[in-house]
């Protein structure tokens, strides 16, 4: 197989021990040959507390160079790496803890009590903390390691990592990903967008998702490039450190960002050569005003957690607006129909079906899922519609389910719906997505309410502290009834409609 990623990271820092892997806001550098240093004391520190091959590490910290360093240090042994969005409250990490059942947990020094409570209750044997300014228990503890050990030699259907994700009825699932998936995805994608060792990636995107961590990063890694690696998206720091950057990986709301801020020119981008788009779909109207302004066409790409990614536009060539470009190499792609599986000719919309070495291994502890969205011929039944048109261009018309897609972030209605249920006072709830210039889709609230004291407010403040923030409706309607079928199903689609202009004017991002 292709070498997983630790293999090919550590052959750079022999290669090449003083070029940069991580170069951060203070002007400072993190080397490959310092990266991996300091991932093997953080590796023999987890060994040491007990962390064995296979074994779940868990991770819920802010993003920092120190928290990337972890990814490196559990796959060097063997381990498993579960990233955690730091959003979730307790409530919901009760589920993926109890789950995914770690050996470790690394959390934030702020969450101490919290955190010691759960995993006493669930049963998690260790915990870490990491802060943001590197505070915490994992630093202190792994430069007092002295005797680090061997890294751990892994097969490419060993596990890398475990991503969650989830469907509509609220089950949240753990996508298992091989190390070969990681490794062959990054080559791919590496091979296609022209990566070198002297590209500068500008990283703003979180770690704890396949954009920034699998995509991104391990991109990054397959190069022997580096990334200028920020804490958070600014548009004033993207601005301002662009002239130093090579490339840009983001999600529409970047673009849309940049293009509201006067200082962002064709002159600042005058060093890039390549921009990237994905993890929700990019407007036309952005792509068009975005090649206006800087001469330059976003990559559109796209994927998804138990893939990693599928399709790209060309970097040579028409990068069309609306479009998802190519199957990548060594992915197929079929179009097929919903109902019967059937292959349909080209030009006909379906379900997005796909296969090859990017396609996940199946779900945690879920054969049954597995067997449902994994065909025995190997194809994934992505739950998305697509339509291939006659240059071969793969354009996503629409999602089997009902995901909103929020700032390049997956929402799951059923889960917000059992949650504005349970508030006194409503009868019945519909969570929907509505177009948002800023974030891609805006979550909005259909509420039947069966007090005429309720309002907005009040709801708002019902899921406070129960859901993390991303998710929480931006807007709360109250209609009488919802609109249902013949067979009492509400019907989103109507919903969708007839608010589909609420967010057309301009609105401060919460």
């Amino acid at each position: 197989m292709e070498q997983d990623l630790f293999s090919v990271f550590r052959q750079r820092a022999d290669a090449a021990p003083s070029a940069p892997f991580l170069l951060l806001p203070d002007g400072t550098a993190i080397s490959y040959a310092e990266a991996c240093e300091r991932s093997l004391r953080m590796a023999t520190l987890f060994r040491r507390l007990g962390v064995c091959f296979g074994d779940r590490v868990a991770i819920q910290v802010e993003k920092s160079a120190d928290a990337l360093l972890t990814y490196l240090a559990t796959a060097r042994i063997g381990a498993v790496y579960l990233p955690l969005n730091t959003g979730y409250t307790p409530a919901e990490l009760r589920f993926f803890l109890a789950d995914a059942e770690p050996a470790l947990l690394i959390h934030r020094p702020e969450d101490e009590a919290a955190m010691a409570a759960l995993c006493a209750d669930i049963g998690v044997p260790q915990r870490l903390t990491l802060g943001a300014d590197g505070a915490g228990t994992l630093l202190t503890g792994a430069a007092a390691e002295t005797a680090p050990g061997e890294d751990r030699a892994v097969s490419e259907n060993d596990l890398a990592a475990i991503l969650y994700t989830s469907g509509t009825t609220g089950r949240s699932k753990g996508a298992m990903l091989t190390h070969a998936n990681l490794a062959s995805n990054a080559a791919t994608l590496a091979a296609a967008w022209r990566f070198t060792s002297h590209d500068r990636l500008l990283h703003a995107l979180p770690i704890f998702h396949t954009h920034g961590l699998f995509v991104a990063t391990n991109v990054t890694i397959m190069a022997g490039s580096a990334m200028i690696f920020l804490p958070r998206f600014d548009v004033t720091d993207l601005i301002r450190l662009m002239p130093g950057a090579t490339t840009l990986m983001g999600v529409p709301t970047f673009y849309s960002r940049l293009l509201a801020d006067p200082a962002f020119t064709r002159e600042r981008v005058a060093g890039m050569r390549l921009f990237v788009s994905g993890s929700a779909p990019l407007s036309a109207e952005t792509h068009q005003a975005f090649s206006a302004r800087t001469g330059h066409a976003i990559l559109e790409r796209y994927g998804m957690t138990e893939t990693n990614m599928n399709t790209s536009n060309p970097y040579d060539g028409d990068r069309v607006p609306g479009s998802v470009g190519f199957p990548l190499p060594g992915v197929e792609l079929r179009i097929t129909d919903p109902a019967t599986a059937t292959t349909l000719p080209q030009g006909e919309p379906g379900m997005i079906e796909v296969r090859g070495r990017n396609v996940f291994k199946g779900y945690w502890r879920l054969p049954e899922k597995t067997a449902e969205e994994l065909r025995d011929d190997g194809f994934f039944i992505t739950g998305d519609l697509g339509v291939v048109d006659d240059r071969g261009y793969v354009r996503i018309v629409g999602r089997a389910k009902d995901l909103i897609i929020c700032g390049g972030f997956n929402i799951y209605p059923a889960e917000i719906e059992a949650l504005l249920d349970a508030v006194p006072g409503i009868a019945e709830s519909a969570v929907i997505g509505i177009p948002h210039p800023d974030m891609g889709e805006g979550v909005v609230a259909v509420v039947q309410s069966s007090r005429a004291d309720l309002d907005e407010a009040a709801v708002l403040a019902a899921l406070e502290g129960q859901v993390a923030r991303f998710k929480q409706p931006r807007r709360v309607i109250f209609v009488p009834e919802l609109p249902r079928n013949t067979m009492g199903k509400v019907q989103k689609k109507q919903l969708r409609e007839a608010y589909a202009d609420l967010f057309q004017a301009a609105e401060t991002v919460q």
